[in-house]
């Protein structure tokens, strides 16, 4: 997943797909619902509308390769989080992170 959106390429494995998107975008899909958008110097997440944990993790994998240092989704008492530096703030479907 990480090395097809590093080389703007189409990929598919299993429940997740990789489709490069306009102007050096790519657009993943975990069971055909978009989770993330990932820019040149952006990352923008969605929820899929299931906050699962596999949801958890590939928006995990993608922020490990592409957002900032420390940058992870994590759920704490039903509810999901980012984790920016020493901040936790509320996940919200479609945010953008620089």
């Amino acid at each position: 997943m990480i090395a097809a959106i590093e080389n703007d390429e189409r990929w598919q494995s299993g429940n997740t797909a990789v489709i490069p998107g306009w102007e050096g975008t790519s657009d993943v899909y975990l069971h055909g619902n978009l989770i993330a958008t990932i820019g040149d110097t952006w990352v923008q997440l969605f929820d899929g509308d299931h906050r699962s944990a596999t949801t958890k993790s590939r928006l995990n994998a993608i922020l490990s390769a592409f957002g900032a240092d420390g940058e992870r989704v994590f759920q704490r008492a039903g509810e999901w989080f980012i984790n920016q530096g020493s901040a936790a703030i509320p996940f919200i479907s479609g945010m953008r992170l620089l």
